[in-house]
């Protein structure tokens, strides 16, 4: 056998041998998931199932005799309302805006704290408060901040030339929309740091070493190195946040519950059952946005093409 033949087949094997080991890992991690995808699959099956159900029905709370069968007639009504793409719409640019924006105040957050070298541990807790507190008090906090009475927002900020001292930040559509969205990006980017760093901390230093010695500049190395190998962990955070975001309530809820058109699918939801006690009418929005969840998601992980063989470096 030839040095060339001999090389080949040692590849071969090597490639086999990696190949049987991704599969038995693969393997064992259905095993390790599969107790908990059962349990899960327990827990939340009858309400989806209870909830498709319904949907097909024009059910009252209120008059919970006079049920009737109208098939996809719920989501006929649904589907040609004004109201229902405009949530919609609310809800896709707060998800896109505060995602992006997180994406970006997030991996500024992961580099320093991938970097710092003093009080690094007292730096990661600090920059996670936020994200420790519970939603509805910094919706709260964040309400009373954009009031136009006692709110500082106005006072500390008057001297930029769109903020004056009686911005009426809940008054209009879109300064409402705004205020929503600062304090979502304000509440979850540490989520997104916190996922940025874990894949930051997998980038090489031996190649950033080497692309330095190259003679790459600091943006060079960013894009060429830094963002590539940090795919899959982008993708991890951007499909956590959208998905998250596109789900947004209590927000909403707290700062302006819905008004100067600012409601999400989830709020339309809410209102429909508990306020309308439209049972029927709300199951079919829950189905709705759970279909979308499942869309958003699956468009995701196709717009990364990430190869996780690769992410784990078995490629």
């Amino acid at each position: 056998m030839t040095a060339p033949q001999s090389d080949k087949v040692a590849e071969e094997r090597a490639r086999a041998a990696s190949s049987d080991r991704a599969v038995a890992e693969n393997r064992l991690g259905q095993r390790l998931v599969a107790p908990a995808v059962v349990l899960m699959i327990l827990v939340t099956a009858y309400p989806m199932l209870q909830a498709l159900y319904l949907s097909l029905f024009r059910y009252r709370l209120t008059t919970p005799d006079d049920r009737e069968f109208v098939g996809l007639g719920n989501y006929g009504t649904i589907l040609t309302d004004s109201l229902f793409w405009q949530d919609t719409w609310n809800t896709v640019l707060i998800m896109v805006i505060t995602v992006a924006v997180e994406l970006v105040i997030g991996f500024a957050f992961a580099m320093v704290m991938h970097k710092i070298m003093i009080a690094r541990g007292l730096m990661r807790t600090s920059i996670l408060i936020p994200y420790g507190i519970i939603t509805v008090v910094s919706a709260f906090a964040w309400q009373f901040a954009f009031s136009l009475n006692n709110g500082f927002v106005n006072s500390w900020f008057s001297w930029l030339p769109w903020i004056a001292e009686d911005t009426n930040w809940y008054g209009d559509h879109w300064p409402a929309m705004f205020a929503i969205m600062v304090s979502e990006i304000w509440k979850t980017t540490p989520f997104m740091a916190l996922l940025l760093l874990a894949g930051l901390s997998q980038v090489s230093e031996d190649m950033l070493e080497a692309a330095e010695v190259d003679g790459a500049t600091w943006t060079q190395r960013l894009f060429k190195v830094i963002l590539p190998n940090m795919k899959a962990a982008i993708m991890v955070a951007v499909l956590f946040r959208a998905l998250d975001a596109f789900r947004i309530f209590d927000n909403i809820f707290v700062m302006t519950r819905g008004a100067q058109e600012t409601e999400s699918s989830s709020f339309l939801t809410y209102r429909q059952v508990i306020e309308q006690m439209q049972l029927g009418m709300g199951s079919a929005l829950s189905v709705l946005l759970f279909l979308t969840v499942l869309l958003l998601a699956f468009g995701i992980v196709k717009l990364f093409k990430v190869d996780l063989a690769q992410a784990r470096g078995e490629g």
